[in-house]
């Protein structure tokens, strides 16, 4: 085997926690936090034609609600894992909460249009310190392999689930309400989560030195970060030809490489590089990195074919994702308590990799006259099944056997994988899908409503195209990459079963 963080005995760990009593009403607590900040994105985005007509910025504006949500947010994540490890995952969790609520309610109360975007970028900032915090208290919470699965497999399902979960309390925030309560909904929702941290989330016990904070590290890698996410989003709106846009791209990938090098050399690394050197736990962040990218595609060109083509009201749009859903949850509960245990991430990734791809090669078959039975559900409900195979067991194979101090960081991985891919995904599928309805225009012309209309199809099935291309990918890069189950998580298990002693400890 590798080296890997994990190949120390758990004695030698500096941090250290018996099975608490409370830890399933700690995953409730954890997951409630998960689900807010995961829903947020696409909430936000239902909110968005509403909160134009009343704020009065441009088309060309809109796109900085998104974007500075996602700057903050997927830039700083590591540094988020990383605080959490050194001040104390408890502290950096309730500190991700109150800001989070603090930032939501300044976005609900917004009068301008700049104030609303510093709000977002602000809630993208708490954000990245309670994400990756929130994975990290799952890790080192659940420590028996069996409940850790089960654990996981709420955990995955609500990442997978929750984007849907966002577009339907959205559509109903909106008509109901106002577009004000798509931020304020998030209070409502931390001020229940804080009580529950306050109440139930144990304090993780530190034995040892405490390690410093890497700076040079987090400069490079916030920096490469911000490029990554800003490059890919700037392609969105003006162009792969733009220097905005190859130049970020450029500097994120010097800076990148600058990082990796500080990193071998660093005495306290932000990202300790034997993480990445296992094989099971790349691929698992490589397998979510994919996922974000391609089910992009499922969120964004679906939501717009429900609305647009076949005129769906936000509520009913919402209510129609409810199948894949309930498909999503089924699958994640099943995957990560039966299968994942019995045939390992090296079978189940891949066969949630292959169904996914299928369930957009049938969404590719969608035409004006589909009806949503079953043109639509059963796709949806494909797709759901395969992401509640992939993610679930991604996302416990990256985590898995990670030495308790580096829990924060290995979880904020998986959010920077899942916030990079969904970054690709935005810029990527909208330059593909923009390109191919243009063409369509130029090809069919004149241009009338029916023309248009066709060309949107035509726009979203060649986005489909490329998101089933990319999920067959990784189903053979997860094949391929991920070792045999015998090979893989039962090495790592033994050090995971029984939690290390903690003498003297002093809670943090």
């Amino acid at each position: 085997m590798t080296s890997s963080p994990s190949a120390a005995p758990p004695a030698a760990s500096p941090l250290a926690a018996a099975p608490s009593s409370r830890r399933w009403w700690t995953l409730a607590v954890v997951a409630l936090a998960q689900l807010m900040v995961v829903l947020d994105a696409t909430v936000v985005n239902i909110a968005l034609p509403a909160a134009q007509a009343d704020l009065g910025f441009s088309n060309a504006d809109r796109q900085w609600v998104v974007t500075a949500y996602s700057l903050a947010f997927g830039s700083l994540l590591l540094l988020g894992g990383r605080l959490g490890d050194l001040v104390g995952r408890k502290r950096m969790f309730l500190i991700g909460l109150v800001g989070f609520a603090i930032a939501s309610a300044l976005g609900g109360a917004a009068s301008t249009f700049g104030l609303l975007v510093a709000a977002r970028a602000l809630q993208g900032v708490f954000g990245a310190m309670l994400a990756p915090t929130a994975l990290a208290v799952l890790t080192t919470t659940f420590t028996i392999p069996k409940e850790r699965a089960r654990a996981f497999g709420v955990f995955g399902a609500l990442a997978g689930a929750g984007g849907a979960v966002g577009l339907l309390l959205g559509g109903v925030l909106t008509e109901s309400f106002d577009w004000r309560w798509n931020l304020y909904i998030n209070d409502v929702i931390a001020v229940v989560a804080v009580i529950g941290a306050i109440l139930l989330v144990p304090n993780l016990q530190r034995t040892g030195p405490r390690p410093k904070l890497d700076v040079p590290g987090t400069l490079l890698v916030s920096g490469a970060l911000f490029g990554l996410v800003y490059g890919f989003s700037n392609a969105e709106s003006d162009g792969w030809g733009s220097p905005a846009t190859w130049g970020f791209l450029a500097g994120a990938v010097a800076l990148g490489v600058a990082f990796v090098l500080w990193q071998r050399r660093a005495a306290h690394p932000l990202l300790p590089l034997a993480i990445l050197r296992d094989r099971n736990r790349a691929a698992a962040y490589a397998s979510v990195l994919i996922a974000g990218i391609g089910m992009f595609g499922v969120f964004l060109f679906v939501t717009y074919y429900i609305e647009t083509t076949l005129h769906y009201t936000p509520i009913r749009t919402g209510i129609s994702f409810l199948p894949m859903i309930g498909m999503l949850v089924l699958a994640a509960q099943v995957g990560t308590n039966v299968l994942v245990p019995r045939f390992g991430p090296k079978v189940m990734v891949p066969i949630g990799m292959l169904l996914a791809a299928t369930a957009l090669v049938l969404f590719t078959r969608l035409d004006a006259s589909s009806a949503y039975a079953p043109d639509l559900l059963v796709p949806l409900m494909l797709m759901g099944t395969a992401m509640g195979t992939i993610m679930p067991a991604s996302m416990q194979t990256a985590t898995l056997g990670v030495d308790r101090q580096y829990a924060g960081v290995a979880g904020a991985l998986v959010n920077t994988s899942q916030q990079v891919g969904g970054s690709i995904g935005t810029a990527l599928l909208n330059t593909l899908a923009a390109t191919a309805a243009t063409d369509y225009l130029a090809d069919h012309g004149p241009i009338t409503a029916a023309v248009g209309a066709a060309a949107a199809v035509h726009s979203y099935t060649t986005a489909y195209w490329w998101c089933a291309a990319f999920f067959a990918f990784g189903a053979v890069l997860a094949a391929v990459v991920f070792r045999r189950r015998s090979q893989g998580l039962a090495l790592h298990t033994a050090h995971v079963q029984a939690p290390a002693a903690a003498p003297e400890p002093v809670a943090v």
